[in-house]
């Protein structure tokens, strides 16, 4: 009998493509059937939340506060490196000179943010929630002093006439000696072990089917990517799917260890004695 589950992810290219196939009904002898719900990362933060979704695509500081409701699945998500959240302003300046200025950040439950506390706790006292998209223009227009941008923003950052103050993603790398983990796939626990197992089973597939027919997935994915070039499209997705979004491996379970223990040790969410995996 088929299954049929709700699935959060976001419209921006990485997700797209690794859902493609799964949405479709491209996997064959699957009986997983999904009903997409498609919101920017930090609307699924929210979500994740007050556990509105089956599974979900949410931020690994989103995770922190939902460990007792959700596993992380080992496919789907986004770990790397070369690839964080860049620290934007207008005009050349020292990280320091931030202390106290007004920080755009993409949403309270997002990495972002999270990799911004971590940095430097005094840095994210002072800081401005917009939505992702929205960072670049208040940093350029002055109604920000800096911005943490993320997604395809590392690209075009440039066209708004901005400067790198930092990259956290370089800062974590070279602070840990790790990758970086950004977004995670999660399920509800209530589903149990089969269902969950099968559930990210069909996810390696589907990303597996896109590497192999990632043509025959664009116009899908051009169709939620707000207008990218499509450059900027294939930039994105090579920036964000990679093995690491097969399975997460044993560097990527350290790095997710080391980034949700370095935020308890920081009171930034509650520690919990419970198994990330189901």
């Amino acid at each position: 009998m088929k299954k049929e589950l709700s699935l959060g992810y976001s419209p921006c290219p990485n997700d797209t493509f690794i859902f493609y196939a799964l949405v479709m009904g491209k996997i064959t002898g699957s009986d997983i059937v999904v009903k997409e719900v498609l919101e920017d990362v930090e609307t699924l933060n929210r979500m994740a939340t007050e556990g509105v979704l089956d599974i979900t695509k949410l931020s690994y500081h989103a995770y922190g506060h939902v460990r007792d409701e959700y596993c992380l699945l080992r496919a789907g998500g986004a770990l790397g490196r070369g690839c964080g959240p860049l620290i934007v302003s207008n005009g050349k300046r020292e990280i320091e000179s931030l202390r106290g200025k007004r920080i755009a950040v993409p949403g309270r439950f997002t990495t972002a943010f999270l990799l911004l506390q971590l940095f430097d706790p005094v840095l994210g006292e002072n800081v401005v929630f917009m939505p992702f998209n929205e960072i670049m223009d208040a940093v350029s227009k002055g109604s920000c002093d800096a911005g943490v941008i993320i997604h395809e923003g590392r690209f075009t950052f440039g066209l708004y006439g901005l400067d790198e103050v930092l990259d956290l993603g370089e800062w974590w790398e070279q602070y840990t000696g790790l990758m970086l983990p950004l977004g995670a796939i999660a399920a509800r626990r209530s589903l149990g072990p089969e269902l969950i197992n099968a559930v990210e089973g069909s996810i390696r597939s589907s990303i597996r089917y896109a590497f192999d027919h990632s043509e025959e997935a664009m116009p899908y994915i051009k169709e939620h990517s707000q207008e990218m070039e499509d450059e900027v499209i294939k930039k994105h997705i090579g920036l964000y799917v990679n093995d690491l979004s097969l399975d997460i491996g044993e560097e990527g379970e350290r790095a997710i260890m080391k980034i949700l223990g370095m935020a308890e040790e920081r009171n930034i969410f509650e520690k919990k004695d419970v198994s990330i995996f189901i």
